[in-house]
């Protein structure tokens, strides 16, 4: 997300930056929980060995519904989602694990504590 200061006058270069560029935050662990700056952003996933991405119940990281948060498999370690406990994670055939490096696949906050899962997932 951009911030801006009060006071400050925004042109239409700073609304283009603000709107139109993707936070990206790398991660090189297996593990990562996703965080309330993660909203609308791009999250990379770099590890040889294989990577969980935790969504967390609504309580610990109250997202709106109709976040989405993508994600990026950007090495070898296969991607998978998991619900904290409480979060249901769903997808269109219950997979919840990347297709493989390269991958790309977004989280959509469908309920309180309901995601959908859609992108290059495992069949």
């Amino acid at each position: 997300m951009v911030a801006f200061s009060p006071g400050t006058t925004l042109g239409a270069a700073a609304l283009n930056s603000a709107f139109n560029a993707l936070v990206i935050n790398a991660q090189t662990g297996t593990t990562y929980t996703l965080a309330a700056t993660d909203a609308g952003g791009l999250v990379t996933a770099a590890n040889a060995s294989a990577i969980t991405v935790t969504v967390p119940t609504n309580a610990a990281v109250a997202f709106a519904i109709g976040t989405q948060i993508g994600v990026l498999q950007t090495g070898a370690g296969q991607v998978t989602f998991v619900g904290a406990a409480g979060v249901t994670v769903n997808s269109f055939n219950s997979a919840l694990k990347m297709v493989g490096n390269g991958g790309l696949a977004v989280l959509v906050k469908t309920g309180t504590n309901t995601w959908q899962a859609a992108g290059a997932l495992t069949i």
